[in-house]
């Protein structure tokens, strides 16, 4: 693993995600703003994305949709698993908890550690180490066993997330930052999809050992082709703050940066409530359905996955759009939209456990997923606008940490109040939870953003 340079450096000046300068008569980018400040941004008409940066773009998509199917298949198995593996309710929860709190916290190291290194290394290491992980997870034997591979594959896939949306973000200018990352994160959608229908209906042949080991080997192949094209990828297309009181991303910790701007610290506390109903759904709504509705496993992960996810790519994209038009009119545009997800999601979270027939579950489901995808796709563009420009990768490894532990508490508490709370009470209580948030959230725009905002510039 080596160091990167420094972003000054004479070799960025060939960068290939670095947007094209304004010709002379050109319009200038305004002073005393964000695009003002990044020698690589221009105003929106000058713009011009790279082709380099499309493909970077799509080739992270393949790898955050093998790391999304590698970590949802499990839960479609959960009947499987307690009928071969003699595991219990709480234990079944355990496989979400224990995976998610060590994901959360390798996550701000994985963070600090791209924000110092290689993101190029550290993305294909992580890709090829998960599906190692992968694979021995189809040799598990035990419950022990089991849970004890979801840990690693914690501590493996969270050296991904942070640095690749980071060296994704950095590719882009913010006039169409809020797409880029919609797109990249409709991976997550389709690999949880993928995996766990793929995992539901191996499962119900009889082979959920043969899927993990199939999904696995898919990675390994994929580590191939991902890691010869950033072989030739720049990392220093970040945008650069010209803030001379922003420190350089190695001279201290990040964190001690993050802390100090307050309306990352709303976002941390909004966006662990936002994941635990979203993780509360990953893990127990296939199990919630098939109890309910007597489906069997494929069925219950397809009524599960596909009515969510595929409205949540709809709120994806759309809010993606949405945010970059409304950026022009309001640099806090992507935190109005997250507060416009919370609002709205919390009555699909209360529907989704309380309707009566399985129509209107999949109507709740598909209000919800659009609704996250506001959110989904905009909390890290949103966290960009008031964090500096340095501290990106370490900014998103915070939030996963935040998000990763309470989000850890979703599926533990649907294995522990399955059968005295019960799901459908729990998604209400979510419901409450998300109202407040988004309260909060109005709090902090009104209050700290535009200060954060004009010091991250």
């Amino acid at each position: 693993m080596t160091a990167s340079r420094p972003p000054g450096n004479d070799e960025s000046r060939d960068n290939p995600f670095e947007v094209i300068e304004p010709k002379d008569g050109d319009a200038e980018p305004r002073s005393g703003t964000r695009e003002s400040s990044d020698r690589s941004l221009t105003t929106p008409a000058t713009e011009t994305i790279k082709p380099q940066a499309v493909f970077l773009l799509a080739f992270m998509w393949g790898a955050y949709f093998l790391n999304y199917c590698d970590r949802q298949a499990v839960f479609a198995m959960f009947p499987a698993l307690k009928a071969d593996l003699q595991m219990s309710d709480q234990q079944l929860g355990l496989t979400g908890t224990i995976f998610l709190w060590i994901y959360a916290l390798g996550c701000p190291i994985a963070g600090q550690i791209g924000d110092r290194f290689s993101k190029r290394i550290l993305v294909v290491l992580s890709l090829i180490v998960w599906s190692v992980v992968t694979v021995a997870t189809g040799f598990a034997a035990s419950a022990w066993n089991l849970l004890t591979l979801r840990g690693a594959m914690g501590v493996s896939e969270s050296l991904f997330m942070p640095t690749a949306i980071a060296l994704t973000a950095g590719a882009f200018p913010p006039s169409v930052r809020s797409r880029a990352i919609a797109i990249l994160t409709t991976a997550q959608i389709a690999g949880t999809v993928a995996g766990s229908q793929f995992g539901g209906w191996m499962a119900d042949h009889g082979r959920w050992r043969d899927a993990f080991f199939l999904l696995g080997a898919a990675g390994l192949v994929y580590a191939v082709p991902y890691f010869l094209f950033l072989r030739g990828v720049k990392e220093d297309g970040a945008p650069v703050s010209t803030n001379k009181s922003a420190p350089s991303s190695g001279s201290k910790l990040a964190f001690l940066e993050l802390i100090r701007v307050r309306t990352f610290l709303v976002l941390c506390v909004v966006f662990p409530i936002f994941v635990f109903g979203l993780w509360l759904l990953y893990g127990w709504l296939p199990t919630f359905l098939q109890d309910k509705f007597a489906l069997n496993q494929s069925d219950a992960a397809f009524n599960a996955t596909v009515y969510l996810q595929g409205s949540t790519a709809v709120g994806l994209l759309g809010g993606g759009v949405l945010a970059d038009v409304l950026y022009r009119l309001t640099k806090a545009s992507r935190l109005w939209l997250l507060t416009t997800s919370l609002v709205f999601c919390a009555p699909c979270l209360h529907a989704l456990g309380n309707s009566d027939t399985l129509m209107a579950t999949r109507i709740a489901a598909a209000a919800f997923g659009l609704f996250s995808g506001l959110l989904i796709g905009n909390i890290f563009p949103a966290a960009f606008e008031v964090v500096p420009a340095n501290t990106r990768a370490s900014a998103v490894g915070v939030l996963n940490l935040c998000g990763g532990l309470m989000s850890g508490f979703a599926t533990l508490f649907g294995g522990l109040w399955k059968s005295s709370l019960g799901i459908d009470r729990l998604l209400t209580l979510t419901a409450v939870a998300y109202s407040l948030a988004g309260l909060l959230l109005i709090v902090g725009i009104q209050v700290f953003f535009s200060r954060d905002h004009e010091a991250a510039a």
